[in-house]
């Protein structure tokens, strides 16, 4: 990366931006948005009813899977899904046959999942004043996902960690995604499901939001949507 030169006009251009948030009483100027946990959900029956099946405790595949030894490789974009795969078998050969741990681990990369439909509709009213940027721990595969799902022009950016090579809560992906919003990292809003993530996102500067359900995106997105004269008064 190359020294930006010097603005001689920097100090009027930054009054000037002041200004204007000072005029339009605008909260911040992008909206970085979590993907799992928040727009996607996941449904796990099947998964599940294969694991009683297997005779194995529910949640053993997720937990294998997502143990960071198994799943950091492919969220850096340094295995691919096929890879991952084995690695999830080869971890659940403990627990049952070849043959189920197979089974499972292909089910588990492949459980359906959903998007949240409300918390769409607030970020589809949030992207008419400010670009929405998702910022997502994922495989290589995300951007079939949410082609998937209807979503594939949805988000004015992508930021995904198995294209970037970092995951949350790295500082470097929140500055990707700032970049990418092309706005300073204190006029960001970032939502998250994991509070280590917000957490990381608030130490450089931005605002964090913990999700929790969609009342929480709800009320940090009222001041952005609340009518200019409005915005002006709080």
């Amino acid at each position: 990366m190359t020294n930006p030169q010097v603005d001689p006009h920097a100090d009027v251009h930054a009054d000037a931006h002041a200004n204007v948030h000072a005029l339009d009483g605008r909260p911040f100027d992008a909206v970085l948005c979590d993907l799992d946990g928040v727009i996607r959900f996941y449904d796990m029956t099947e998964l599940t009813r294969m694991e009683r099946a297997a005779g194995v405790a529910e949640g053993t595949t997720a937990e294998l899977a997502l143990a960071p030894e198994n799943d950091l490789p492919v969220l850096r974009g340094e295995h691919t899904v096929e890879q991952w795969r084995d690695t999830i078998a080869a971890a659940l050969a403990d627990h049952v046959s070849e043959d189920k741990a197979r089974e499972l681990a292909a089910m588990f990369t492949r459980t359906p999942f959903r998007a949240d439909e409300k918390v769409l509709e607030l970020l589809r009213l949030a992207q008419t004043q400010v670009p929405v940027v998702l910022v997502t721990n994922a495989t290589p595969e995300v951007e079939d996902d949410l082609a998937g799902l209807g979503l594939a022009y949805f988000a004015d950016d992508v930021v995904n960690s198995a294209r970037v090579g970092v995951v949350k809560p790295d500082p470097a992906i929140y500055a990707i995604a700032a970049e990418r919003a092309g706005v300073p990292m204190d006029r960001c809003l970032f939502v998250d499901d994991r509070a280590e993530n917000v957490e990381a996102a608030v130490a450089l500067g931005m605002t964090g939001v913990v999700y929790g359900g969609v009342a929480d995106l709800e009320a940090a997105l009222a001041p952005l949507l609340a009518p200019p004269a409005d915005r002006a008064t709080r």
